[in-house]
């Protein structure tokens, strides 16, 4: 997931995970944007070979209406944050799970409420500063509208929690 936020003197902030989630981030009430991408690769292209990126949800938020730690409760609901390299039947290290921010402050949270939970040691979950972002290929963008049908590791009861 990565962050950004959103106020009345920028338009920016963001947090991460694959591309699944990017309806999932649009039901919640705070979230003005969402965009699947590819965070903390070593290319900015979607050319080439595996360059080290993570998949991400590029999560544009108002921090007056939501928290980045209510954003990482809402991901720790989807994903499995003992998993490394994988969810669901994807598997792979552009399949780890990541919180990714140009804000300081955003990791400090998200690392918070990690480090205040009983299972910390279990988490697998890395928090990191965001050192490059590529939007992903248009396929990717609004998968759920697109292929309702498709294979997605989160329960179709989970995707609808949040729905209005």
């Amino acid at each position: 997931m990565i962050l950004y936020r959103i106020s009345k003197f920028d338009r920016k902030f963001s947090l991460e995970y694959t591309k699944e989630y990017t309806k999932l981030y649009q039901e919640f009430f705070g979230i003005i944007d969402t965009e699947a991408g590819r965070a903390n690769g070593r290319t900015n292209t979607l050319d080439g070979e595996y360059d080290g990126y993570a998949e991400c949800v590029k999560t544009i938020f108002d921090p007056q209406v939501i928290t980045v730690t209510q954003l990482v409760e809402y991901l720790f609901e989807v994903i499995d944050p003992y998993s490394i390299n994988k969810q669901g039947i994807d598997k792979g290290e552009k399949y780890r799970t990541g919180i990714y921010s140009e804000t300081t402050v955003h990791l400090n949270e998200a690392s918070c409420y990690i480090n205040n939970r009983q299972d910390r040691d279990d988490i697998a979950v890395e928090v990191k500063p965001l050192t490059n972002y590529v939007k992903s290929a248009d396929e990717h963008q609004d998968r759920l509208d697109r292929c309702p049908d498709d294979y997605y590791h989160i329960p179709k009861d989970l995707l609808l929690k949040y729905k209005y």
